[in-house]
């Protein structure tokens, strides 16, 4: 039986994804190259990845102004963020979650003070009991810790727990805290390999209702 649902925040929650690499490839093209897609995809779902000014770096060469840069790219980033919707299907199943009487959660390998901000402003974070993030682990995913983390705080069996996520390193770090995962692609994550999932939506509009069946007292 399901005792709590756990979303996953970028690209999940809001398609983040697809605003960091446009924002961080604007910078890459103000200096005549382009970010590989594929090496960004690589990285999605796991914050221990080859930061992308050290990427540019190796193209262009050492540059002097790399804070200015950064809080360029931040700001873009954010204002992206901001003027894009919740993704399909998320208002949905935090509903049928808390209508079910099931405590919600978010795991993430971003920063709090991100996620928070986010979970904030569209004024979901009174929803979630936990935001567990990378913050508050040793090892962010793929490895189990912030799953795990998120679990323990909503004092939930992990293997009670149901996963919503939209990367693939992000299914083996709910698979390793022996989690149930759904999978919902968003436009950078669609074709990778979610071969460890349990189940795989093209919206969360789609999720079944009958994992949401509360636990027999």
């Amino acid at each position: 039986m399901t005792e709590a649902i756990i979303f996953d925040f970028d690209g999940t929650i809001i398609d983040t994804e697809i605003c960091q690499y446009e924002s961080v490839n604007a910078e890459f093209e103000r200096h005549g190259f382009t970010y590989d897609l594929d090496l960004f995809k690589n990285g999605v779902g796991r914050a221990d990845h080859k930061h992308w000014t050290d990427v540019l770096q190796e193209l262009a060469g050492p540059l002097d102004n790399l804070d200015e840069i950064q809080q360029r790219r931040l700001a873009d980033n954010h204002q992206r963020v901001e003027q894009t919707e919740l993704r399909s299907g998320v208002v949905r199943l935090i509903e049928m979650t808390t209508g079910a009487g099931l405590p919600l959660a978010v795991a993430s390998s971003s920063p709090s003070a991100w996620v928070e901000r986010h979970l904030v402003t569209r004024g979901l974070i009174n929803h979630f009991s936990t935001v567990a993030t990378r913050d508050h682990v040793a090892n962010a995913k793929p490895w189990p810790d912030v799953f795990l983390h998120a679990a323990d705080g909503l004092g939930v069996d992990p293997a009670r727990c149901v996963v919503i996520e939209d990367s693939a390193h992000g299914v083996t770090a709910a698979k390793a805290a022996g989690m149930t995962v759904v999978v919902v692609p968003n436009q950078i994550t669609a074709g990778s390999d979610f071969g460890q999932a349990d189940l795989v939506l093209d919206s969360l509009s789609e999720f079944p209702a009958d994992l949401l069946s509360p636990p027999i007292n």
